[in-house]
């Protein structure tokens, strides 16, 4: 975060590159977009096996919370796509309006609801998985084991990086 409290995704802070503000906010878009491509193929392959799960002989055996599960994670896999559309519609949609600022600023905050979305619907997917196949018991430490992970991911991984900058 930037020290003003503004967003970090136009931070104009010297970090020592020679460049100009529009040339920053291109290399942010520009970082948007890998970041969004990075997470792109592990959120289709998420939504596939969802998909093709509906059409195996056990879906029919799902107990009630298996079957609300499987929604839920059906839900998050559709919000998971279209949230890694929105930075490129949003970029279609103002591209040539002289509004780079917003795109990078509003880009930023869809990739940042597509990563936890596409966080959530992995950790669902694991205990899903377990459950199917072990049971509801292994289900639900699969689920912890992943919640603790993502944590870990997403505070204590950055914190220890920031603090060793």
């Amino acid at each position: 975060m930037a020290t003003d409290g503004s967003d970090p995704s136009v931070d104009d802070r010297d970090d020592g590159r020679d460049e100009t503000r529009i040339e920053r906010l291109d290399r942010n878009w520009n970082d948007i977009l890998q970041e969004l491509r990075a997470t792109q193929t592990g959120t289709q392959i998420m939504t596939g096996f969802l998909l093709a799960a509906a059409f195996q002989p056990r879906f029919l055996d799902l107990d009630g919370y298996e079957l609300w599960l499987y929604l839920v994670l059906v839900a998050l896999a559709c919000a998971a796509t279209l949230l890694g559309l929105a930075p490129v519609i949003l970029h279609r949609q103002l591209f040539g309006l002289r509004q780079k600022e917003q795109i990078v600023r509003r880009g930023n905050r869809l990739l940042r609801a597509h990563l936890l979305v596409a966080t959530l619907l992995a950790v669902g997917v694991a205990g899903f998985i377990f459950e199917i196949a072990l049971g509801r018991i292994a289900g639900f430490i699969a689920l912890g084991a992943a919640l603790v992970a993502a944590a870990l991911l997403w505070v204590v991984v950055p914190r220890l990086a920031n603090r060793r900058s």
